[in-house]
């Protein structure tokens, strides 16, 4: 599944377990830097899906502002 296809859950799911990784160290430098990688697409992800909610919502706002008139 591509990451833009990825739910919120899915993203947030898979992005704390990233985080939870990076925490447990033990890593190398660079499956460190690759998991990072991984990290900011995923926070990039929820944020996209964030920005939407925000969207509709504004919208349903305006429409409901304009309804009342």
């Amino acid at each position: 599944m591509t990451d833009e296809k990825l739910s919120y859950e899915q993203a947030r799911t898979e992005l704390a377990g990233v985080v939870e990784r990076l925490e447990q160290g033990g890593s190398s430098l660079e499956e460190s830097l690759a998991l990072w990688e991984r990290g900011e697409k995923l926070a990039d992800v929820c944020q996209g899906w964030l920005d939407g909610a925000r969207a509709r919502i504004d919208a349903a706002r305006a429409a409901r502002a304009d309804a009342d008139g």
